[in-house]
């Protein structure tokens, strides 16, 4: 028996609108309106393969309109992900449920990447197609060939990050990448009349893009226009004319489909316009066979590629295991360990953001899978070296991108790349602008991605640029980010312990605030060990007997010694405690935390920038020393000074501070 397309589609458009009814929350307009789209794509052009969700080949799947998660759990479901059950999709929005309210990305799962602020998901559509391009150049076409596939609403063109994403792509010539655009003029408010009058051809036009306009509910108009699209030499956008909540009486093509149930009366009518006489969560089993005939397709794919493989040299085929499934780090640590020990003997005198980029220089001659950039800052933020080669549209044999001033984007991209699988991204700017790739940031948190973030002039220290530039609040800020290790080294023995972290991390990004002025090398003994892996631990102590604690991080941790020095010369000894990464001193046993910062003792904690993460350390022995108000435009000393953070200032300050 042979089912036809719209009991295929109509499969998707009431396993959602039932989930959502169940659940008494979600979104069920767009899985409605775009069910067409989603089953001509899976039934005709999608390479996936539901046995084996992270086969490398595989077309990638994204719905940046996240809201419209039912879409994509219905597919699964349907396709034969083990992942999702019909009593996964009836616990549709509720607790521990894979079929969260908006798509969370697991692994192994078929859910590519985790999507609901809008705009997200087209950014790392860019950044899997990159990823794409730079695996084909490496492996050959005929192993690396896939395509990434975006389904994007007015709400994710509106935002500003789209068009950043967007404008890269299209410089690049990202022919790998097709998004459909749901064109269906509803968003929360209303009509998209009351805040877009864009002309979306002219704009992706001007992007460098083609752009194909299509009746969204037509079967051989969305086919062909993804034919067309896949043999493009340019990214393309579909822009499918489609209607929210199709299918409904009397909420098709209104706001109120968008973002509630329909309700149980509207339902009916809708079971009985599109002739769908099965109860809540049922799907015939004849259409249930033939979408998981649709994904079994995808074995049969994956054993073709994988013979290809197998004809292919044993370099290549271990060079892809190594990279791409294993993540080998090979001898990381005895080259952290060997760079250290010259470090140590040479003591040199540097910004932290040149440490960062000898650290790289070092790490990149290792790590193929290093993939840099900046956001149009590579000489200030150091992310650049001798072994960078530039990716461009006419080569992707390269390992660094220049993103432009596209600090949002750029960090959604590295997502992107780091989901693709076997490459390590890191990207720089400074730090007043993590501002710009908070949102990214975030969710490179919440996925447990393996994105290296480098911030330089990451503090007062960056002197006459002034409080536009001086970062006050944001490593406040990036610390109360969960599952982030913010990392601010204080000399190039750090850097390099802090950089060995982050690539050891296996599911925690890591943002390293790097200073633009010089510091002395702080260290006096040289050790094997990571001391950074602790988060916190002694650079130095006078005496057993010390009466101060000095706790700093990065730039301040210099400065605590030079105070140091001057109470030892008025007989009042202390210990100077370097705290590179607060996040990883809070994971330590309390008897480790308690030994390295005594409660006896009068604490101190130094840090160019607000005090509000320090004020964990906090009672009547404890003051908290930094900037609670904007900087200014000067030499980085004098605004130091200026600030109360000269050593003569700090030291004359505890000294009032004990005579109390």
């Amino acid at each position: 028996m042979s089912i036809k397309f719209n009991h295929l589609s109509n499969a998707i458009r009431f396993l959602s609108i039932d989930a959502v009814q169940k659940a008494n929350s979600g979104h069920p307009g767009m899985p409605m309106g775009m069910a067409d789209v989603a089953t001509a794509l899976f039934k005709y052009h999608l390479r996936f393969n539901p046995k084996n969700p992270s086969w490398i080949n595989r077309d990638r799947f994204i719905l940046s309109a996240g809201h419209g998660s039912m879409l994509l759990y219905s597919l699964l479901y349907l396709t034969g992900y083990k992942s999702i059950s019909i009593n996964d999709i009836k616990n549709f929005r509720q607790l521990d449920s894979i079929c969260a309210g908006h798509p969370e990305y697991k692994k192994g799962t078929g859910i590519e990447t985790t999507t609901g602020p809008l705009g997200q998901g087209l950014g790392n559509a860019v950044g899997m197609a990159v990823a794409e391009e730079i695996f084909r150049k490496k492996f050959g076409s005929d192993i690396i060939d896939n395509k990434t596939y975006a389904i994007a609403s007015d709400g994710d063109l509106m935002e500003g990050i789209s068009h950043e994403a967007m404008s890269l792509a299209g410089h690049l010539k990202l022919k790998n990448l097709i998004v459909f655009f749901d064109n269906n003029k509803i968003s929360i408010d209303g009509s998209t009349s009351l805040s877009v009058s864009d002309n979306y051809k002219k704009r992706f036009e001007s992007y460098g893009w083609n752009f194909l306009d299509i009746d969204g509910h037509n079967e051989k108009q969305i086919s062909k226009a993804i034919l067309k699209a896949s043999k493009s030499n340019k990214p393309t956008l579909i822009s499918c004319k489609t209607i929210i909540g199709f299918g409904s009486p009397n909420k098709s093509g209104k706001s109120s489909s968008h973002g509630s149930p329909l309700g149980e009366e509207e339902i009916t009518l809708v079971r009985k316009k599109l002739k769908w006489n099965h109860p809540p969560f049922e799907i015939p089993k004849q259409i249930l066979d033939e979408w998981n005939k649709i994904g079994e397709k995808g074995e049969i794919l994956e054993k073709k590629w994988e013979e290809k493989l197998n004809k292919k040299n044993s370099k290549i085929k271990n060079e892809l295991k190594e990279i791409y499934i294993g993540s080998s780090l090979g001898n990381l640590e005895k080259l952290i360990e060997s760079e250290k020990l010259k470090y140590f003997e040479a003591k040199p005198s540097l910004a932290t953001r040149q440490c960062s980029m000898a650290a790289i220089e070092i790490i990149s001659n290792l790590l193929p899978q290093l993939i840099g950039g900046s956001a149009d800052l590579s000489g200030s933020n150091n992310t650049k070296t001798n072994n960078s080669k530039i990716i461009n549209s006419k080569n992707f044999n390269g390992n660094y991108i220049h993103y432009g001033v596209r600090e949002h984007g750029m960090a959604a991209v590295m997502n992107g790349l780091a989901l693709y699988g076997g490459m390590i991204p890191y990207g720089g700017t400074f730090l007043i602008f993590s501002d710009y790739c908070k949102p990214s940031i975030r969710l490179s948190a919440l996925m447990g991605l393996k994105v290296i973030y480098i911030f330089s002039h990451d503090s007062i220290g960056l002197g006459e640029d002034g409080p536009t530039h001086q970062p006050i609040e944001q490593l406040t800020g990036l610390r109360a980010i969960p599952n982030l290790n913010v990392f601010r080294p204080a000399d190039m023995n750090e850097t390099l312990e802090c950089w060995e972290i982050a690539l050891k991390s296996k599911n925690t990004p890591s943002a390293i605030a790097l200073s633009r002025q010089k510091v002395q090398y702080i260290n006096p003994k040289h050790s094997k060990e990571n001391k950074s892996e602790k988060g916190a631990y002694v650079v130095n102590i006078t005496s057993h007997e010390s009466k101060v604690t000095l706790v700093a991080s990065g730039t301040e941790v210099e400065l605590a010694l030079k105070v140091q020095e001057n109470l030892k010369e008025n007989n009042i000894h202390s210990k100077v405690i370097s705290m590179p990464c607060m996040e990883l001193f809070d994971k330590q046993p309390e008897d480790y935390k308690k030994d390295l910062i005594e409660n006896d003792e009068l604490i101190v904690t130094i840090e160019a920038g607000s005090i509000l993460s320090w004020q964990k350390f906090s009672g009547k022995k404890v003051i908290n020393l930094g900037i609670d108000k904007f900087g200014e435009s000067a030499p980085y000393k004098e605004i130091y000074n200026r600030f109360d953070l000269s050593e003569e200032k700090i030291t004359s300050f505890i000294q009032k501070k004990l005579r109390e």
